[in-house]
């Protein structure tokens, strides 16, 4: 089963490491199966603790600064000892930044953030600027949204770190880092303090169970009517249902808080309509209408799989994706289960969290899928494409690894299956009968 996995070449090299120990655990567990002599086979194929704790120090060193393997992250395309230092631009311009961004940003290791609230500041702002002040084209307003998409994804996780941390600059610019936000974020696409009031103080505290505004657990997850009544909940009703949550839970001075930011959001939209509302459609409103759709079809993926025997376990109610995009390019916002499990866990310290953790991932029936995005997987599940899915599991101990192709894709459906009311009063020890709503990543 080893040979379904797929590498790809533009992998982080963490992620490369981690599919390489679980393509190696799948040849050890296959090998016992095949031979008599699984003690002899097992001696032979399976890496030493000693090479898994080489790699976990690997991943430490590197995100340590001080030690000799340090590697800060610069780009998201490129990693830092992909970079050939020795050219004229990389050693005259790019290492002296690099040295100076290490002082800025709250972790050394993350370089990357002030290289983009950088890039942002040079190519969305003044686009946008330009666009309501200087001259409108729709060429030059279709065109600025399109960069925009290109952003929303590694902003949005840029942000996700911002508000678990609440701040990604070093204290010294605390004001800017607690401004700037108030800038770009309606740019692209969030209305203001919304991803916060209701990510941290809401769904890591219900953790989507019957209480998160974005359970997935009353929805039949690979149905596409059950899809859009999400998506529909949330574009339409998060402004009332989220201070309603806080008032529920008595806490009013959230409530008040959620309610006045998203609408003076919503009425500053209207006030820009009213002077311009070309740009304001280009600018502004279509960033919302992408980033809305694409935070429910992330937050869909992410909480799709869950199992029903233990539907409140972390392990079993959220995924891991060792993937290029959701980890090269979004702050390896695939390995979703380790961030529940920590959600003050540094995003370079994912990968090794994750192998560290391997065997209780294992035990605990955890679900790993590689090849495949959250926005690819949500389409996929919608399509009930399940042999698709079934390839890109890469199944973790013996159970898993003993199922044929298609009994994985039984499993996984198995896994998509709607919670009736009675189930869910009976594993969350809750009274069934509140609807599901909307919103999250």
């Amino acid at each position: 089963m080893d040979k379904e996995i797929f590498f790809d070449p533009k992998l982080t090299r963490d992620d490369r490491l981690v599919l390489e120990s679980l393509a190696q655990d799948i040849r050890v567990q296959e090998s016992r199966r095949n031979t008599k002599s699984s003690a002899a086979t097992s001696k032979a194929a399976k890496p030493t603790g000693s090479d898994e704790e080489a790699l976990v120090a690997l991943m430490e060193s590197t995100n340590t600064p001080g030690t000799a393997d340090f590697e800060p992250t610069v780009f998201t395309s490129w990693d830092y000892a992909d970079i050939d230092w020795k050219k004229p631009f990389n050693a005259w311009v790019l290492a002296p930044y690099v040295r100076v961004a290490r002082g800025i940003v709250r972790k050394e290791t993350d370089v990357v953030m002030l290289t983009h609230i950088l890039l942002y500041f040079t190519t969305s702002v003044p686009s946008a600027l330009a666009l309501f002040f200087w001259h409108f084209s729709w060429l030059h307003g279709i065109a600025h949204f399109v960069m925009q998409a290109t952003f929303v994804g590694t902003y949005t996780l840029m942000m996700h770190q911002h508000i678990h941390m609440r701040g990604v600059l070093a204290k010294r610019w605390a004001l800017f880092d607690g401004l700037f936000p108030y800038i770009t974020d309606p740019l692209m696409g969030h209305t203001w303090n919304t991803y916060y009031y209701h990510h941290v103080k809401h769904h890591h505290i219900e953790g989507n169970g019957p209480n998160d505004l974005s359970s997935t657990l009353r929805f039949q997850r690979d149905s596409l009517p059950h899809f859009l009544m999400y998506l529909g909940r949330f574009y339409f009703f998060i402004w009332f249902d989220l201070p309603l949550y806080f008032m529920r839970t008595r806490k009013y001075v959230l409530a008040g808080k959620a309610f006045f930011w998203e609408m003076a959001n919503y009425s500053f939209f209207v006030t820009l309509f009213r002077i311009n509302p070309r740009a304001t459609f280009c600018v502004f409103l279509m960033p919302f209408f992408l980033m809305r759709l694409g935070l429910m079809v992330g937050n869909w993926a992410q909480h799709a799989f869950v199992d029903h025997d233990e539907p409140d376990s972390d392990y079993r109610s959220s995924i891991t994706l060792v993937d290029v995009q959701s980890n090269r390019h979004s702050y390896n916002d695939g390995y979703h289960t380790s961030h529940h499990l920590n959600p003050l866990r540094h995003w370079r310290d994912h990968p090794k969290s994750f192998l560290k953790g391997k065997e209780q991932y294992a035990t605990q029936g955890a679900l790993v899928f590689h090849n495949i995005d959250y926005m690819v997987l949500t389409v996929r599940l919608l399509m009930k494409d399940y042999k698709t899915l079934a390839k890109c599991l890469v199944p973790i101990g013996a159970e898993q690894i003993a199922m044929t192709m298609d009994e994985r894709a039984a499993f996984l459906k198995d896994h998509t299956r709607q919670f009736t009311e009675e189930e869910i009063a009976r594993k969350f020890n809750v009274k069934g009968g509140a609807s599901a709503t909307t919103m999250a990543k």
